[in-house]
C-alpha cells in the first residue's frame, strides 16, 4: 500500500551543462527507495536530456543534504545515457526488457546502470501522454545505435568554455618528446628508438602517431605489413630487459602469404634475438589467457549478483553466495591474469629475458598484462600521475577500442568486453594487499571506473588516436586547433572540488623507500558476505600459497569440484616461478620495489567499494576501511594544527597555507562504503522464522544500545 501525498507545487528545473538539451520530461513520478520492500519513496520529475536521465525531487533544489563526496557533473539521481545498462518495464507485476518501439507502456520503469545502481520509477500517477514521451524517450536515447558525432562529448566540447587549470601532470604521449622522455626515464634509449614513421597515419590508423621499436628495426619493415609483426616497446626493466608487444598476422591466410609472413617474422626475431638484446621469450596471450568472450560472459554473470532490486532478493541470494560467486568465474579470471603478470615479471627480473606479448590486435589483453607488470615493477606507476600516464601510454594512445569494448554507441554487443575494468579489478587487488605502496586509493579506482561512462571526457570515448584526431578537427577547420577542445578525465577538478579530491589520495602512502623490517599483514575486511572464495577449510600458508602440491586425496575428492579451478595440476607453474614467488613472499616488502600479488583463492577478493556500494544490506555501519581512514585523517588534521601552533610560537610570521583534509567526524557513524553510500540509508532484515536472524537482530540491538551509552565527552573513568 502506498500513501499518496499531494506533490508540492514548487518547480524544480534540471541543472544543464553547456550543450545539454532537455528532450522530454514527466511530472508526478514516484521513485521507490528499494530498501525493505515497503514501497517507500519520493515524488518528483523525471527528465531525459542528450546527456543524462535525471530524477528531480524537492531535495534536489536545496543544498542542505549535499553529500561530502559530490560529483559536480553527475549527481546522485543522474544516470548518463552511456551508463544505462538495461531498462525493464513492469506490466501487471511481470518484468519485461524494453527495447525499440513500445506498443504498451509500463506501470513501473526499472533502470539498471553499468555502475550497478538500480532505479525504480513508478508511473501510475503520471499523465498518460507524459508516460509515453518519457519512456520512449529514455529507451530511444539510451538503447538505440547512434553515430559517433551524436555523442554528448561533441555537444559539450563545442559549447563549453576551455577553462581547465592546466595543472595536470599526466604525460599524454601525444608528442615524440613524451616517448623520448619515457625511454630516458626507463634507461631504454640505448637499444630502442622513438619513430615518426606513422606521421599522417601512413603505416596504420590503428597505431599511434609515435611509438618505440628496437633500434635495429628499419622503416621498411614497419611499413611492410601495416605495423603487424613489429615488436613495439612498452617498458624497460632496471636490468635492461624489456617488455614488448606485437600484433599477430591473421591466422587464415593462403600458403604463399603465410610463408612470406613467417619468413618476415623469422628475420625480425633473429634481429632482436642477438646482442645487444637479451634473450627473447614470446607469449601468445590469445592461447594462455581467457578469450574476450569468456571475460564478457563471466562479468555479465558476476554483475548480476550486485544488481539487487530489493532487500528480499539480497537475503535470498546470501544463502548461496559462495556457489553463485564461484559460478561466475570472474575471480578466477582475475587470478589467471595476475598469475600471468607474475610470470612476465619473473622473466624480466630474474631471467633477464625480453618478453614479447602477442595478440591479434595487441590492444586488449596486451594492455592489461603490460600495465599490470609496470604497476608491479615500477614504483612510478603507483603514483597518481604515473598511473594516469601509464593508462595514456598503454590504453588511450596504445589504441584500446574503448568505444567498441564499452559499447558506447550500442552498435554491436559482440565487440563488448570489460577489458579496462578487468585491469582496474587487478590493480585493486594490489592496492588492498599493499596500501602504503600506492599514492592513490581504492576510491580513486572506483571513480575512474565510473568515468568510463561520462561523455564529457574524450579519454574513454575513441577506439584509437587516429579516430580521435580525425573527429577532433571537425569537417571544416575553423581554427588551427580545430573546433573541438576535448577535456581529459585526468583533470579531476572538473568532477570534484578540493575537499572531495582528498579522498583520492592515500594519506599512508610510503613516499620514501624505507623497506619495512617485517612483512606487513593486510587487515582482512570482515563482512557477513565474505568477499573471496575459500580455497580449503584451513587458512593456506602465506609463503607456499596456491603453488603447494595437494597431497591429501580425501580433501581433493571432497573439494575437487569447488577448488579444482584454483589448484589444477596442469595449471601449476614451473619450479623457477614457484621459487621466485615463494622467495619474494618470504622477505619484507619494499613498497618502492617489486610487488607480487598474493593469488591464493581466498586472497583474490571482490572489490567491495565498487560492487556493494549501493546495497544498504551490505554496509557495515561504523566499520570497514573508511572508519580507519577517518581516524587517520583526523589525526593528520590534529598534527597539522599542532604544527601551525609550533610555527606561531617559534616565529612571528604565520605561514598560512596548510593542506586541507576532509573532516570525517563521528567515524563510528560512517558506513563502510562511504563516501558513495548515503549515511542515512538503513537496512531492515527480513523477518525470517530462524534463530539465526533472531540472533543477528539481538546483536544489532546490543550495538545500538552500546552506541547510546558511549560517552565522548572524556568524563568516563
Amino acid at each position: 500500500e502506498i500513501h499518496v501525498k499531494e506533490p508540492t507545487e514548487k518547480e524544480v528545473n534540471p541543472h544543464l551543462l553547456p550543450g545539454e538539451l532537455l528532450l522530454c520530461e514527466a511530472s508526478t513520478v514516484y521513485k521507490y527507495v528499494q530498501e525493505d520492500g515497503s514501497n517507500r519513496g519520493t515524488y518528483g520529475k523525471l527528465v531525459c536530456t542528450n546527456f543524462k536521465i535525471s530524477f528531480l525531487d524537492d531535495d534536489s533544489a536545496s543544498d542542505d543534504n549535499e553529500p561530502q563526496f559530490k560529483n559536480k557533473i553527475v549527481g546522485e539521481n543522474d544516470i548518463t545515457l552511456q551508463c544505462v545498462d538495461q531498462i525493464y518495464g513492469v506490466y501487471d507485476e511481470k518484468k519485461k526488457l524494453l527495447t525499440g518501439q513500445l506498443r504498451k507502456y509500463p506501470d513501473t520503469l526499472i533502470i539498471y546502470c553499468k555502475d550497478l545502481r538500480v532505479f525504480n520509477f513508478c508511473l501510475r500517477y503520471t499523465k498518460e501522454e507524459e508516460v509515453k514521451r518519457i519512456v520512449s524517450g529514455i529507451v530511444h536515447h539510451s538503447q538505440t545505435p547512434k553515430l559517433l558525432k551524436r555523442l554528448f562529448l561533441f555537444s559539450y566540447a563545442s559549447a563549453a568554455p576551455n577553462n581547465t587549470d592546466g595543472r595536470n601532470q599526466t604525460v599524454m604521449f601525444e608528442t615524440l618528446e613524451d616517448w623520448r622522455d619515457e625511454l630516458e626515464r626507463t634507461k631504454g634509449n640505448v637499444k630502442y628508438k622513438a619513430v615518426t614513421t606513422n606521421e599522417g597515419y601512413r603505416v596504420s590508423e590503428k597505431l599511434p602517431l609515435y611509438f618505440v621499436v628496437p633500434i635495429c628495426i628499419s622503416e621498411e619493415s614497419i611499413l611492410k605489413y601495416e605495423g603487424r609483426g613489429i615488436p613495439i616497446w612498452c617498458w624497460s626493466c632496471h636490468n635492461g630487459a624489456a617488455l614488448l608487444k606485437m600484433s599477430s598476422f591473421p591466422k587464415e591466410q593462403d600458403d604463399s602469404t603465410s610463408q612470406m609472413q613467417k619468413a618476415f617474422l623469422d628475420g625480425i626475431y633473429k634481429t632482436i634475438g642477438k646482442p645487444p638484446y637479451e634473450l627473447l621469450k614470446m607469449d601468445d596471450l590469445s592461447s594462455s589467457l581467457p578469450s574476450l568472450q569468456d571475460i564478457q560472459t563471466a562479468y555479465t554473470r558476476f554483475k548480476q549478483l550486485f544488481l539487487i532490486d530489493n532487500s528480499t532478493d539480497f537475503w535470498a541470494t546470501d544463502v548461496k553466495w559462495f556457489s553463485l560467486l564461484e559460478s561466475t568465474n570472474w575471480l578466477e579470471i582475475i587470478r589467471r591474469v595476475l598469475k600471468k603478470a607474475i610470470e612476465v615479471a619473473e622473466c624480466l627480473e630474474i631471467q633477464h629475458t625480453n618478453v614479447l606479448l602477442i595478440e591479434e590486435s595487441a590492444t586488449d589483453l596486451c594492455c592489461v598484462i603490460s600495465s599490470l607488470v609496470q604497476v608491479m615493477m615500477d614504483s612510478y606507476s603507483r603514483t597518481k600521475s604515473g598511473f594516469q600516464s601509464l593508462i595514456q601510454k598503454e590504453w588511450v594512445i596504445g589504441g584500446h577500442s574503448f568505444l567498441d569494448r564499452c559499447n558506447h554507441l550500442h552498435k554491436s554487443e559482440k565487440e563488448e568486453a570489460p577489458v579496462f575494468l578487468l585491469l582496474l579489478n587487478c590493480v585493486w587487488q594490489l592496492v588492498q594487499q599493499y596500501p602504503p605502496a600506492f599514492e592513490f586509493t581504492e576510491t580513486y579506482l572506483t571513480v575512474l571506473s565510473d568515468s568510463l561512462y561520462v561523455p564529457i571526457f574524450s579519454t574513454f570515448f575513441f577506439n584509437s588516436q587516429h579516430q580521435r584526431d580525425t573527429n577532433k578537427s571537425g569537417e571544416s577547420l575553423k581554427t588551427q586547433s580545430g573546433p573541438f577542445r576535448f577535456l581529459t578525465v585526468w583533470d579531476w577538478s572538473v568532477q570534484f572540488d578540493p575537499k572531495a579530491l582528498a579522498f583520492l589520495n592515500n594519506p599512508l602512502y610510503a613516499e620514501k623507500p624505507k623497506p619495512d623490517r617485517s612483512q606487513r599483514k593486510t587487515a582482512r575486511f570482515k563482512h557477513q558476505r565474505q568477499l573471496s572464495l575459500p580455497l580449503t577449510q584451513a587458512k593456506p600458508s602465506t609463503k607456499r600459497g596456491f603453488f603447494r602440491e595437494e597431497t591429501d586425496h580425501l580433501i581433493k575428492n571432497i573439494l575437487g569440484k569447488r577448488i579444482g579451478k584454483f589448484i589444477n595440476s596442469s595449471d601449476e607453474p614451473p619450479n623457477s616461478l614457484r621459487e621466485f614467488y615463494d622467495s619474494w613472499h618470504s622477505k619484507p616488502v619494499d613498497y618502492h620495489g617489486l610487488l607480487l600479488p598474493r593469488i591464493d583463492g581466498p586472497e583474490i577478493k571482490v572489490w567491495a567499494q565498487r560492487y556493494l556500494r549501493w546495497i544498504p544490506e551490505a554496509q557495515l555501519h561504523g566499520g570497514g576501511t573508511i572508519a580507519t581512514a577517518a581516524k587517520i585523517l583526523d589525526l593528520m588534521e590534529e598534527v597539522q594544527s599542532l604544527q601551525v601552533k609550533m610555527d606561531e610560537e617559534h616565529s612571528q610570521a604565520v605561514s598560512g597555507d596548510v593542506h586541507s583534509v576532509p573532516l570525517l567526524r563521528n567515524s563510528a557513524r560512517l558506513s563502510s562504503l562511504f563516501p558513495f553510500a548515503l549515511l542515512q540509508r538503513q537496512s531492515v532484515k527480513p523477518a525470517l522464522p530462524t534463530s539465526t536472524w533472531k540472533d543477528l537482530e539481538d546483536e544489532d540491538d546490543l550495538v545500538k544500545r552500546d552506541d547510546e551509552f558511549v560517552d565522548l565527552s572524556g568524563d568516563m573513568l
